[in-house]
């Protein structure tokens, strides 16, 4: 049933669990991952022959990708397969799901094609989640996942992931949203990967905040502070120093819940309101710091905007704090005159490098503002010898964007070599198979684990690759940067813990709410 590609070893270890039990796999980017779902859809398909196989992915490229690997590899008639997203009616995909054995889907229309009764589990005898972090909260997935193992009478469940996420309850959540049963993890550094990974070179670029920047942030933190004196004074907070985005959030939302029992504080609105405008003048801070005056100067527009329209009354105190204002003064000043960030100019010169040192060389920048990467793309655009497009996701409200089937075009385009760069948001580091690549650049380090291994895992995938991460010194680039390194540590640390758990405590045996 399976044609053109040998099993790796790896794979036919996990496979070998994965035909017992309900398994997430969590393997880096570029391992075939896809390739042991077909392992295993063989697998159940010699044992129910007349059965159906369902693949769900969270986009229209990744259903199109696996659809392809199948059509390679794997011995089944083409009108055997189906691929059914929301581009195709509801009547249509019922007659495909009728005729179909191999199923590739997103989550969204199968929720209601099943919902109205159009389709049924009864007969998929393996159900696969890839980008299986997303099973969390009221995604798709979850109800998926839960009208399956009601419904179908032979259940399998197949959970595929680069990373799960970073903390026990996160990972957990993944586990009991998909009934897992057993964890197969595999690292760069396991004995029976190692063969099959190419070395990966990671650089660090550091760069400082000139001081026409440094006085914009000054200006910025000092209206920051004067936010987070406010909320202190009212007796909400105990200091000012160390405060995160993640602590303002939760303090938010504990404020909210507080004021729901009793909606005529007005101290309590207030502080509601002056912990909003302290997040708005953060965010401002990670822009200049991260990527620079135009994205900066783009955000104060749409605040400036807000404001007028009289949006809310934090966005319009906030055009009544001076340090702010004087701030949003200083950054129109440096846009007109076209000051920009150093990372910049370390960018045109790091890729200009590439272009040069590599016949037909390739390089992805990630940057996950629209603002920012549209800006990389003209600067970059200037460069000799570098063409260089943008790869965002679907259009939201007056942003750039391309629509899925643009997407597809894009990766085709630069896979043909018309592109030699591609400047990528965060729709670029899931599991989509871009062509090969010598160069992944951050434009600036994530704190999450999942987005850092996904990034990473664009380049050494067919042979050596090189990551080149820009760092502006004393930032939050520097602290994000550590972050996301102890966050990978942990989350392989829970894996081993959750998996030995597992074992103590099979499905039918414990209770789908925490392993504790």
């Amino acid at each position: 049933m399976i044609k053109g590609f040998t099993p790796r070893l790896y794979q036919e270890t996990i496979l070998a669990t994965a035909t017992a039990k309900n398994t997430l796999v969590v393997l880096p980017t570029g391992l075939g991952k896809t390739n042991i779902f077909l392992m295993l859809a063989a697998h159940r398909l010699k044992t129910y022959p007349d059965s159906k196989i369902l693949l769900i992915g969270p986009t229209r490229p990744l259903i199109d990708q696996y659809h392809e690997v199948f059509r390679k590899h794997f011995e089944i008639a083409e009108e055997k397969m189906a691929v059914m997203t929301g581009m195709v009616t509801a009547e249509k995909r019922k007659q495909m799901w009728e005729k179909a054995t191999v199923i590739f889907s997103t989550p969204q229309g199968l929720e209601n094609d099943l919902l109205a009764g159009k389709i049924g589990f009864d007969n998929v005898t393996l159900l696969g989640f890839d980008e299986a972090h997303r099973a969390v909260k009221d995604y798709s997935y979850v109800w998926i996942a839960k009208q399956y193992m009601k419904t179908a009478r032979f259940p399998r469940i197949l959970a595929l992931t680069a990373s799960p996420g970073s903390d026990m309850e996160k990972i957990t959540e993944v586990c009991n949203n998909l009934f897992i049963e057993d964890i197969e993890v595999r690292t760069e550094g396991d004995p029976d990967v190692q063969p099959y990974m190419q070395e990966v070179d990671i650089d660090w670029v550091k760069v400082d905040l000139p001081p026409e920047l440094a006085e914009v942030k000054k200006l910025l933190e000092a209206s920051f502070r004067s936010k987070l004196e406010d909320v202190k004074k009212m007796g909400y907070l105990k200091g000012i120093f160390g405060v995160s985005k993640k602590d303002l959030l939760l303090l938010q939302a504990s404020l909210r819940s507080e004021l729901a029992g009793d909606y005529k504080n007005f101290q309590l609105m207030k502080a509601i309101s002056s912990l909003a405008e302290a997040m708005k003048v953060s965010h401002g801070l990670e822009l200049l710091e991260t990527q620079g005056i135009t994205a900066l100067h783009k955000y104060n527009e749409r605040l400036e905007e807000d404001a007028k329209a009289a949006k809310t009354k934090a966005v319009k105190r906030l055009f009544t704090d001076n340090s702010f204002l004087a701030a949003l003064e200083k950054t129109r000043q440096l846009y007109e005159r076209n000051v920009e960030h150093p990372k910049l100019d370390e960018l045109k010169r790091i890729i200009s490098e590439n272009i040069a040192s590599v016949n037909g060389a390739k390089a992805i920048v990630f940057n996950q503002y629209r603002d920012s990467a549209l800006k990389l793309q003209n600067e970059l655009n200037r460069v000799e010898g570098v063409r260089a497009s943008i790869f965002v996701g679907q259009m939201k409200k007056g942003e750039t964007g391309l629509s899925q089937k643009q997407q597809k075009e894009l990766l085709e385009r630069f896979s043909a070599g018309e592109f030699n760069v591609i400047i990528a948001t965060s729709i670029g580091e899931e599991g989509l198979d871009i062509p090969k690549v010598d160069l992944v650049v951050f434009y600036e380090p994530i704190p999450s684990a999942i987005r850092q291994i996904q990034r990473r895992g664009r380049t050494g995938r067919q042979e050596k690759g090189k990551v080149i991460i820009l760092v502006t010194r004393d930032t939050r680039d520097e602290a994000f940067r550590w972050v996301a390194h102890h966050k990978e540590k942990r989350m392989h640390s829970i894996l081993k813990t959750l998996k030995s758990k597992l074992k103590l405590a099979p499905l039918g045996q414990r209770e789908m709410k925490d392993f504790g």
